[in-house]
């Protein structure tokens, strides 16, 4: 019997799950074994995972889950340095020459387990089968919205925190344009036929923004990409990998411009491939715009679990593309062995 056991996120702001209620029952329908953490913070309550017939255990108890039981969660595990022996499902940003993910890696080196991460959850075109991309671009066009309405008020953008709903924080950021009394400004989207960029459009167009679409056609010379810096904003959709051209390199804050703030929505700083070369370092929930310069004025928002702003909405979504995959994991489908395939290609390599 395959047994997944999904743990309680551990992550500040961290609310989302990647499996429902509903697609539980389909597991157990199914025939699997389904362990769910109890969670004083997870958006779905502990009470309708019991009532789908789930078994419910103790928060944060997944080191001590019976060896043959899967490990689901969406965000990292809490850095330390004990070896993993469990097969885990999450987003372990491990495969991009990352510190913390090479750390990650030896954890699974060292303990026998096996990272499969839904990043690398693939079909036969390399299409990921399930995605939080839209939410990430609907809440990022959000956070560098109210980054560049700060702005007009000599200020830096404040803390942000999750919404009941879309409505909740399109009024919201309504609010907040508003307030400025200046025109909207204008925008510059790479990565626009995706998800990603699909979400980032839409809001943007919900609040009057105008947009510049730009996806392989336009990037496919390589660059420089001088229209960038004669936009507003730039949206960064593109997941930094080898052959991503470099769309804000590191003198831009130097160079003319029109640029005053960066939403890097797909916030990989610290991958060797990053496009964007002016910051370091991801924003905060408490800090989401980093001051990369002052006069002019560049911020930089890099906030790393945006759907978590709307975590509903954004965990029924994923929760629904992902579920016909989750139940294909009994018999390790393509899907599945592509992803550990990945893994053990890159933990090969340490």
């Amino acid at each position: 019997m395959t047994h997944l056991w999904v743990r309680a996120e551990q992550r500040q702001n961290e609310t989302r799950v990647g499996l429902t209620p509903q697609g539980a029952r389909h597991l157990l329908n199914a025939g699997f074994r389904v362990s769910v953490e109890q969670s004083p913070t997870r958006v779905i309550k502990d009470a309708d995972y019991a009532a789908a017939g789930c078994e419910m255990v103790a928060q944060n108890s997944w080191p001590q889950a019976p060896r043959d039981a899967v490990i689901f969660g969406l965000k990292e595990l809490p850095e330390d340095t004990t070896p993993l022996p469990h097969r885990h499902i999450m987003f372990g940003h491990a495969f991009k020459g990352q510190p913390s993910g090479l750390r990650l890696l030896r954890r699974f080196r060292e303990g026998g387990g096996t990272l499969l991460d839904l990043e690398y959850l693939t079909d036969e075109t390399g299409r990921r089968v399930a995605a939080f991309g839209y939410w990430a671009g609907y809440a990022g066009a959000a956070v560098a919205l109210k980054c560049w309405a700060a702005q007009q008020a000599g200020d830096i953008a404040g803390p942000v925190g999750a919404y009941q709903s879309a409505t909740h924080l399109l009024s919201d950021l309504q609010g907040d344009l508003v307030a400025t009394g200046a025109h909207r400004p204008n925008a510059l989207i790479v990565g626009a036929l995706g998800r990603v960029g699909t979400g980032v459009a839409n809001l943007c167009t919900a609040m009057g923004v105008a947009c510049t679409k730009w996806d392989m056609a336009e990037t496919a010379q390589g660059g420089p990409f001088p229209q960038v810096l004669a936009h507003d904003l730039f949206f960064n959709c593109v997941l930094a990998r080898p052959g991503t051209p470099v769309f804000v390199p590191a003198d831009s804050a130097v160079t003319p411009r029109r640029l005053s703030v960066i939403g890097d929505i797909a916030c990989d700083p610290d991958s060797d491939f990053s496009p964007i070369k002016v910051y370091d370092r991801t924003t905060t929930w408490q800090n989401p715009a980093l001051r990369v310069h002052d006069t002019p004025v560049l911020d930089v928002s890099a906030i790393d679990n945006l759907p978590s702003m709307l975590p509903l909405e954004s965990s029924e979504d994923y929760a629904a593309q992902l579920l016909p995959t989750l139940l294909s994991l009994k018999q390790e489908a393509a899907v599945w062995q592509r992803a550990r395939a990945a893994f053990e290609k890159h933990r090969d390599r340490l």
